[in-house]
């Protein structure tokens, strides 16, 4: 029996504990491991990996004109697949060229052969560690991918991502990758400000200030580095011409759009592949 004069306080425990798991985010659920892509997903403090159910499919023919960038980064990734060394690799250089395409078309050529796909949201780099813990008991290889990656003064992803490089006694196991693409070669903002730091030796020779050291450390810890360039005016009209085979158009359609897809780059300043793409949908939804 409860004693009468207990009873109001156990009720009035009973309603703060209702109320408190109304504000607790919910248990995460079990990870699929039979999944090949997985997003890491953050609720408060806990975080999970997330299986994506449709992937965005991106075959390598479907890359046109970064020829030496795919031959490169397929390379490093079948060493890593087969357990040889490998590096991680930050992909930077223009917009809509390829960079987030080839890491996909990576999970689309070598998902069946044990490569699994995990994409982290910048914000979220802190949690490395973690991901890392998850995944470093299985057999499977893991790509941890960060696309637009950047950081701003005093961020805590970056400290995170460079002992996770390459700087922690702590090793992140032969199963990971960590493969990044970004706008900025060395991943922060530089400013002019930090060029008056420099020091000139007797001998003529520049060192750098200690600013632009730190900020060139972080990305001399992948040990690929991949550039992207802006496509020909050529280039962009071959990438047309893929993409609108792709959708259905005939040898007809696909010449008759040349005058179209060039007006087309013009308005969004740029001949980029993603902007190829966009037009193809366009000009396929109006004549196929």
């Amino acid at each position: 029996m409860i004693d009468p004069e207990l009873r109001p306080l156990i009720e009035r425990a009973h309603n703060v504990l209702i109320q408190l798991e109304a504000w607790l985010p919910p248990t995460p659920p079990a990870i699929d491991w039979s999944a090949y892509a997985y997003r890491w997903r953050k609720h408060g403090l806990r975080g999970w990996l997330e299986a994506v159910t449709r992937i965005a499919p991106m075959h390598l023919s479907d890359l046109q004109h970064v020829d030496r960038q795919k031959t490169i980064i397929q390379r490093n990734t079948l060493a890593f697949l087969h357990g040889k060394p490998a590096n991680n690799v930050l992909m930077t250089g223009a917009r809509g060229t390829g960079k987030s395409s080839l890491v996909r078309a990576m999970l689309d050529t070598y998902g069946a052969d044990g490569l699994r796909l995990i994409e982290v949201d910048k914000a979220d780099m802190a949690d490395l560690g973690e991901i890392i813990d998850l995944i470093q008991a299985r057999n499977e290889r893991y790509i941890i991918f960060c696309d637009d990656l950047s950081f701003d003064e005093g961020e805590p992803g970056y400290k995170a991502l460079k002992s996770v490089l390459d700087g922690s006694v702590a090793a992140p196991g032969d199963n990971v990758l960590i493969y990044a693409t970004s706008n900025r070669r060395h991943l922060m903002p530089e400013y002019m400000s930090e060029n008056l730091s420099a020091r000139h030796q007797p001998d003529g020779e520049i060192h750098p200030g200690e600013t632009v050291e730190e900020k060139i450390s972080l990305s001399e810890r992948f040990g690929l580095w991949l550039s992207f360039y802006p496509f020909r005016q050529d280039d962009y009209l071959d990438i047309v011409n893929h993409w609108l085979a792709e959708h259905g158009c005939d040898a007809q359609s696909i010449s008759d759009s040349r005058t179209e897809a060039l007006q087309w780059a013009l308005e969004r300043g740029s001949r980029s592949g993603r902007v190829a793409r966009q037009f193809a949908r366009d000009w396929a939804a109006r004549h196929v």
